[in-house]
This record gives C-alpha cells, structure tokens and sequence, in this order.
C-alpha cells in the first residue's frame, strides 16, 4: 500500500484494482485500508497491514486534494497556453512547485485518469460495502460533487457484506452514485468454499448478488477455474454454474487459480494435498462450467491468467473487458474450448 504524504497535497492511495479499473484509467479513492476478512486460503493480497476503516473527513480530505491538483494543473496549463491539457511541461511545472510529487505513485494515478478523460473511479479497498451505509452515501456524494467528470464509479465488495445490507441501504448508496461492484465468487461449491475459508455460502453468495442487482448495480463476479484441483473440479464447475446462474450478473470474469506463495493453498500443493489441473483439464472444467450456465451475462476473460493457445499458438479466447454476451455467444465459446482441448490434447 502506498500511504503518501506529500507537501502540498496529501492523499492516500492503495495498490490493488480489477484490471478493468486499470485499464480505464480509474481514479483510486482510498475509503478502507486492506481486507476486513483476509483469511481466504488463495489470497497473498493485504497480509502486511491489519484492516481499517477510515474516516469521512479523511477521504473528503483526501478528494479535496485531489481536486486541488487536477485545478493547479489547469490552471498551469492554461498558463502556458495549453488550454487546461495535461501535458509534459504541465505536469513538470507542477511537480517543480511541488517537489514530493514526482516520487508519488498517486500523482501518477491522478495524471493518468486526468490523461484519460476523468471519466471512471474506484473505491479501495477489498470492501467498501463494510462502511456504514448513511457514510458511504456522503463520500459518494462529496466524490460526485467534487468530480462531475465522472461516468462511472466502482468498488470490490463481499457477497455477504450485501446479504447483511438491507435493500433500501443498497439503493441508497445505488443512488448515492456507486455504478459497479467487483465480487469474488471464486466458486459456487459449499465444500470448497469451507474449504479456502472464504466465510460465505453459496445460498449467501445467490442473495448477495440478487440483492446487488435488484439495487440497480452493475455487477461483476469472478470465478477461479482450477481452484478445486483434481479432487473436486467436477462439482466446482456445476455449482459454479449454478450460482451464477441465479444471480444472472452483468458480467463474470474468469481469474484462473495459481497457488500464491505463503498462502495455505500453497502450502497445500506443496505437501501434495491439492493436486493442481494441467491446462488441458482446467479447460475440460471449464467447458463443464460454461456449458451450465444459464443467464444473459457478458462471460470474461481479462486477465493474462486465461494463458491457453490454439494450435497456432495465439490466445484462445478474448481478453476483451467486455467478453462474449450470453447466451448469444455461449456456443462460440464453447466451441473456442473444444479448439483448445484439442490443441492440448494433441
């Protein structure tokens, strides 16, 4: 995590987002420090600090800062006849103004989602639906006020942190202008869900994500293929389908599972108790799991972790944001994994 203290415009900003955020370019709005849960077996994530919420005033601080830079910027560009652009010499300008900001990796992050329009932001950390609802809805608000640029803004959230909040809550904050929500399902399988200690059911995980989506939520839930290893990948697979298919998500995202060191999943495959898929079988699990699903979700697969190649040894499948729209592309997608079962298979 980077806690920075700069000079003239302290604010603190975490490490981790989806990949999508990065790939738009999000604003990285620090509302909670690290993960409220942090026991699950697969997760190296957050193990250096304890969890902490953090206060209102601290993130309006923070945002005000923020605001403070994008308007000095401006303002320094206009200066130099650049018409409020983000550009070198601006940017140099600034950072001869304020010296502590070159070695910042927020002002990095400020300047890229400048760069990029202002248009997308995210709420950091691994749960911000853990916050009282009637706070989250005022750093939504002051966000919203602060940075009218903004189309869209995200945040990760827990299945069971939106089965504990009521549905007015949920609305509330809907309203309040939280667009997206980031879930880790990792799997629809009550065993294996005990079994990485992910502290939720799948009953949970079904009426957090209903919940989510009745509020008016864009919801993402990712899923590890490979996570229940040779022993349990069949009913991974299944009650995987399952789940997301009564949630029926605006998107599902593929994270395949690779054992972290210093985990226990890790420690697991060590000791040759969690005997891990080759990418051969991984793809057999997944077409199970594709094969199962029934809903009108984007299915995908945006992450280098989706590594498999077809004959010719190009990416198998898209590592497009937006994947394949089912059930329209449902057959196209099982149809690119039969082509790579048979690439591995051959």
């Amino acid at each position: 995590m980077f806690a920075e203290t700069i000079e003239k415009y302290p604010f603190e900003t975490g490490v981790y987002r989806p990949p999508s955020e990065g790939g738009s370019n999000s604003l990285l709005i620090r509302v909670t420090r690290n993960c409220p849960w942090n026991k699950c077996g697969f997760c190296s994530m957050y193990k250096e600090e304890k969890f902490s919420l953090r206060s209102v005033e601290e993130i309006k601080q923070d945002l005000d800062s923020i605001a403070a830079i994008c308007e000095r910027l401006t303002s320094i560009s206009n200066k130099l006849g650049h018409g409020g652009r983000v550009t070198r010499e601006a940017v140099l300008k600034l950072m001869e103004e304020a010296p502590s900001l070159s070695n910042s990796h927020g002002f990095v992050m400020v300047m890229n989602w400048l760069g990029s329009g202002g248009r997308t932001a995210f709420l950091q950390d691994a749960n911000s639906l853990i916050m009282k609802t009637d706070k989250l809805v005022e750093v939504l608000t002051y966000l919203r006020k602060t940075f009218p640029s903004l189309e869209r803004v995200t945040t990760y959230a827990r299945s069971k942190s939106l089965a504990r909040k009521g549905q007015g809550e949920l609305k509330d904050i809907r309203e309040a202008g939280l667009d997206r929500l980031h879930v880790g399902l990792e799997t629809g399988d009550d065993a294996l869900l005990a079994k990485i200690k992910k502290g939720v059911t799948s009953e949970e995980q079904i009426i957090g994500g209903k919940k989510a989506m009745a509020a008016g939520f864009q919801l993402s839930e990712y899923w590890m293929p490979g996570l229940g290893g040779k022993k349990m990948w069949k009913q991974h697979a299944i009650n995987t389908a399952r789940v997301m298919s009564e949630i029926d998500p605006d998107y599902i995202r593929s994270r395949p599972f690779y054992p972290a060191p210093g985990t226990p999943l890790f420690d697991e495959t060590e000791r040759g108790e969690l005997v891990l898929l080759t990418p051969l079988e991984v793809l057999e699990e997944l077409k199970v799991m594709i094969a199962g699903l029934d809903f009108t979700a984007k299915v995908c697969f945006d992450h280098a972790g989706n590594y498999w190649q077809n004959k010719s040894g190009g990416k198998l499948l898209s590592l497009d944001y937006e994947g394949y729209q089912f059930p329209e592309k449902k057959e196209r997608v099982l149809g690119l994994i039969d082509l790579g079962i048979d690439a591995y298979s051959s």
